[in-house]
């Protein structure tokens, strides 16, 4: 058992982050637009080598407790920025007297720097929308947006369709 153990940890160490390692070498071939033998080297050293010297700024293990829910989380967002984009013309080639601009204080459920820094990120990569900033105690996340109507209703929105998943697929307990 503790040779298992021990064998696991040394593991760890040369390849902290495996899933990250795949996503981003999955990013590489996607960038490249290319699947060669010189991409799969290059790309595969890229994405062990940058998981491999940035872990010691890793306060915490990643896990990823539910990968069916990040993939469905991951198609939610794509389809938001598609839309976002959309309404965000739609309001700018409009009148820009009817903008109604706000910042939204969202009071955060998540605990996880990652998934918090995920959080922040979606809402930022989302057009329309941008993370401004987050309180020092890491329980609010102050937003701007372009346009709303109700902060309320797109605090519960922000809520419901990317802080729950994240919640979900970062701090599930597997227990």
């Amino acid at each position: 058992m503790n040779t298992l153990t021990n064998t696991r940890r040394r593991r760890r160490r040369l390849l902290p982050h495996p899933v990250l390692s795949l996503f981003m070498l999955f990013l590489w071939f996607l960038l490249a637009n290319d699947v060669s033998g010189g991409h799969l080297v290059l790309g595969g050293l890229l994405a062990w080598f940058i998981p491999f010297v940035t872990q010691s700024f890793w306060p915490q293990e990643m896990t990823l407790s539910r990968p069916g829910v990040a993939f469905k989380f991951v198609a939610v967002v794509l389809w938001d920025i598609v839309v976002a984009n959309w309404t965000v013309a739609r309001l700018i080639l409009g009148s820009p007297k009817s903008l109604k601009p706000a910042f939204m204080t969202l009071e955060l459920d998540l605990e996880q720097d990652f998934a918090i820094t995920i959080l922040a990120s979606t809402i930022s990569l989302t057009p329309g929308t941008v993370s401004a900033d987050l309180s020092a105690d890491g329980k609010r996340l102050i937003i701007h947006t372009l346009h709303v109507n109700d902060p309320a209703e797109a605090v519960a929105t922000i809520k419901q369709r990317y802080e729950a998943p994240l919640k979900e697929i970062f701090e599930c307990s597997t227990s």
